[in-house]
């Protein structure tokens, strides 16, 4: 009996053996998540850029899980989340709103209340108007936890990756506080930088991360501040979606920006002429649900001074439609109407539409007409952020 128990005994130590060298390499190769993605074959991936007019809101599916994108403005919140539901989703695994301004934050409460929701990113902004207050106040009703992502973080979304590009500071305005991220589904890539700047796109560039992708969410709304050339060299996108609402009164998309699209041979795709667009992808191919714009429309000025953020004024121009090829710049209206915003305080002036503009109290705020000498004979000087 004792030498059968031997012969038992060391047989379960040959098995235990065995098995353990079986069981190493397996283990080991989970251990990095991101080559467990990229090892598993990639699942259907639908981009919807959801039409919430002049405002951002764009749900992502993979697999069984959910991400949404900001959720545009207060009167948004119902359509989006009746969008959310004829989709099936049930449950979002993140909401990442990029910053608080209310175009992107605005429709985030109801989204709050009617969904349960695993992850909530925000800037690292925080900004005193009723759309952030509201905010916060949902997010504390549910005893939703939130965060701002460090930079460089992934996270996963079915087989896909989500990668964390900014914020990289703690920047003077919301924009360039904006949350950007990109994400990977097998060789298939999107980016979207909220509304970051030049200034912001140009701390993402500094850190050496690859920025390149096949789909890129224009830049607030296609604005002539954002999309610097840097940023689009190292992007050197396929595709560009740019959400923005019918004859919007910012002027959105910019010329410039359509240029630079229109020159490299980018085709775009606008939710003010498409309504909700489709990106699906399989992790090799990126279908959209309907055809790039063929008008290149640069959008006209048409608010107030009392706006947030205001593009220079402009007036109207006819509509052209250019046909012939090469392709020429598209034509931006002539400008009237106020040249710049000085602020009394710290004796610099700005373009209409600079980002700083929105922090200038309104007591050392002036708008005026007057030509650049004219300002700078006056002693002002020029702002380094918008260079006007």
């Amino acid at each position: 009996m004792k030498r059968g128990c031997k012969r038992i005994f060391s047989f379960f130590v040959l098995l235990l053996t065995l098995a353990s060298g079986v069981l190493c390499g397996p283990v080991q190769a989970f251990a990095s998540p991101a080559k467990t993605v990229r090892s598993v074959t990639p699942q259907k991936m639908e981009v919807h850029y959801i039409n919430v007019g002049q405002g951002d809101s764009t749900l992502i599916k993979c697999g069984d899980q959910a991400a949404l994108i900001d959720a545009g403005d207060d009167s948004k919140g119902t359509l989006i989340q009746n969008y959310l539901k004829k989709q099936g989703i049930k449950k979002l695994d993140y909401l990442i709103l990029t910053h608080p301004d209310t175009d992107h934050i605005g429709g985030a409460p109801v989204i709050i209340t009617k969904f349960d929701i695993d992850k909530v990113f925000v800037s690292n902004y925080e900004k005193d108007n009723k759309a952030y207050q509201k905010l916060i106040q949902a997010l504390d009703d549910k005893l939703l936890k939130y965060s701002t992502p460090e930079v460089g973080t992934g996270y996963p979304l079915g087989t896909a990756t989500l990668t964390i590009l900014a914020p990289n500071d703690e920047y003077d305005n919301p924009n360039d506080s904006s949350i950007a991220l990109m994400i990977q589904n097998g060789s298939n890539k999107f980016l979207f930088s909220g509304d970051a700047g030049e200034d912001a796109e140009a701390d993402i560039l500094s850190n050496k991360m690859d920025v390149s992708a096949d789909v890129y969410k224009a830049g607030h709304h296609g604005s002539k501040y954002s999309t610097s050339q840097d940023f689009f060299n190292a992007v050197s996108p396929t595709y560009a979606v740019i959400s923005c609402g019918e004859d919007n009164a910012y002027g959105h998309p910019h010329a410039e920006t359509l240029n630079t699209f229109r020159m490299n041979g980018v085709d775009v795709y606008r939710t003010d002429e498409d309504g909700t667009i489709i990106a699906t992808s399989d992790g090799e191919d990126i279908i959209f649900n309907v055809p790039p714009s063929e008008s290149w429309k640069a959008g006209e000025f048409t608010g107030s001074l009392s706006e947030a953020v205001q593009p220079k004024a402009q007036q109207p121009a006819q509509e052209k439609e250019v046909v012939s090829d090469p392709a020429p710049e598209i034509e931006e209206p002539e400008l009237s109407g106020i040249t710049y915003v000085l602020n009394n305080n710290t004796k610099k002036f700005h373009n209409p539409d600079c980002g700083s503009v929105d922090t200038i109290k309104s007591k050392n705020r002036e708008d005026t007409t007057k030509t650049r000498d004219e300002i700078i004979g006056a002693g002002y000087v020029p702002c380094k952020k918008c260079n006007p």
